[in-house]
């Protein structure tokens, strides 16, 4: 059997296409990989076995499904995962706890965690395993997928408010598909976005405006380590990891331990930094685009799905918890990038309209393009793919898309192998889907 590095198996299979089969016949082609999991620390190297299955058709042997087997019985991958390339992969995910609720990953690949492929009986293979190995076949040459993610906040005030941050290169867009009824009992949850212009226009130029909000982040910051130094020494004294997120309920308990006058000047700061930023009120269904260096901090009961560039980069200004994935706040750089001005929002552009059937473009970005279909009960439209792949989320209702039914919050890669694919709503009512596809 040969043993072959990833990046050449797709040079290794293009030799294999080229031995004659008949015509409507199929066989298996098997090789050793050899892949570099640059994703983890120290970049170990993982072997499994890659079977392809090639069916001869007009003269050409075409891929149609491929089998790993794992040769450690540690790794993520069971003894057998076989994907069919002639349909829609589901996605496996992968919940990652944060200090302010949890995220729900579909195409993370890192340290903290990777997603998969779910095969035929429910086993998995980790995503890598076939986008190093296959990407030309499965995603016109994307190693990388468009970051797919649920953000879960914790229904809790403070407790479910995500970090105040910015990012440089990494561009986002959320949907919101539910608002806490108990947080926010009039249905508008919240997302500090950007700055009050209110506010802004207090000073005599940005620069000022800059200088206030830096200084009384610093302030906040100050009094945030004081109170987070006494939770650790609880931490140290319960056996609990410095690192690890914890519940309110526990968190609220060793508070009860922290002078009082010290978590009233806590909250009292807070208030102040908190003053300069805007908050925007969102509601089920929302779009909102973050642009590169807005600072944003979804805030506590307001679930969304979330699309963003696969680069893991942020710069944090401040956040109302100890920050557990690093050491520092990143507030003076941070503050000399961030856009003081937020822009304008958009406008949704339609892609398609006709009886049944509803596209909307709701994000263009460079890299990438999200777009929300709805399909009424009953109806069904064939998706066109242009040369690469596409994600595919059911917000609401159940989708069938080609022999896959995906029900609400499950998600598929559909290959570049399709070029198309049908998607059917089978049930009673309308079903809404969305759609990112990388940039040509």
């Amino acid at each position: 059997m040969a043993r072959v590095m990833a990046e050449q198996v797709g040079a290794w299979l293009a030799q294999q296409r080229d031995v004659p089969l008949p015509d409507g016949r199929s066989g298996w082609v098997e090789c050793q990989v050899e892949l570099v999991e640059r994703w983890r620390p120290g970049a170990p190297t993982a072997s499994f076995r890659l079977a392809v299955q090639l069916r001869a058709l007009n003269g050409q042997n075409l891929p149609v499904a491929v089998r790993f087997w794992s040769a450690d019985a540690a790794a993520e991958a069971p003894a057998c995962c076989e994907l069919r390339l002639d349909q829609p992969l589901l996605l496996q995910v992968v919940h990652i706890p944060k200090p302010w609720g949890q995220e729900i990953w579909y195409t993370g690949v890192e340290e903290r965690g990777v997603c998969g492929f779910q095969g035929e009986g429910g086993a998995i293979a980790p995503l890598p395993w076939l986008l190093e190995t296959l990407a030309p076949l499965v995603s016109g040459g994307h190693r990388e997928l468009v970051l797919l993610k649920i953000l879960d906040p914790r229904p809790e005030p403070v407790w479910g408010d995500l970090y105040f941050e910015l990012h440089e290169e990494k561009r986002e867009v959320y949907v919101v598909t539910r608002v806490d009824p108990q947080a926010w009992p009039d249905g508008a949850g919240a997302i500090r976005f950007g700055f009050d212009p209110a506010v802004v226009a207090q000073y005599e130029d940005e620069a000022a405006f800059k200088r206030a909000y830096r200084d009384s982040v610093a302030a906040y910051e100050g009094v945030r380590r004081d109170i987070d130094r006494l939770l650790d020494d609880c931490r140290t004294r319960a056996g609990v990891g410095l690192a690890e997120a914890l519940a309110p309920e526990q968190l609220q308990q060793w508070l009860a331990e922290v002078p009082g006058e010290l978590l009233s000047r806590e909250r009292d700061r807070r208030r102040a930094m908190d003053a300069f930023t805007r908050s925007r009120p969102l509601r089920v269904g929302d779009v909102v685009k973050v642009p590169c260096l807005t600072p944003h901090a979804l805030q506590h009961g307001v679930r969304t799905v979330e699309f963003q560039t696969p680069v893991y980069e942020r710069k944090i200004l401040s956040f109302a918890q100890k920050v557990l994935t690093q050491g520092h706040w990143d507030t003076a750089e941070a503050v000399a990038l961030m856009q003081v001005r937020t822009p304008p929002e958009g406008t949704f552009e339609t892609v398609l309209q006709q009886p049944g059937v509803l596209a909307e473009r709701i994000v263009d970005f460079a890299d990438f393009q999200v777009q929300r279909w709805r399909i009424a009960a009953g109806g069904r439209h064939s998706m066109p793919l242009a040369g690469s792949y596409a994600l595919v989320m059911v917000v609401e209702g159940e989708a069938q898309l080609g022999q896959l039914a995906l029900g609400p919050e499950q998600a598929c890669l559909v290959p570049t192998t399709l070029g198309a694919v049908e998607v059917h709503n089978p049930a009673g009512q309308a079903v809404t889907l969305l759609v990112a596809v990388p940039a040509e």
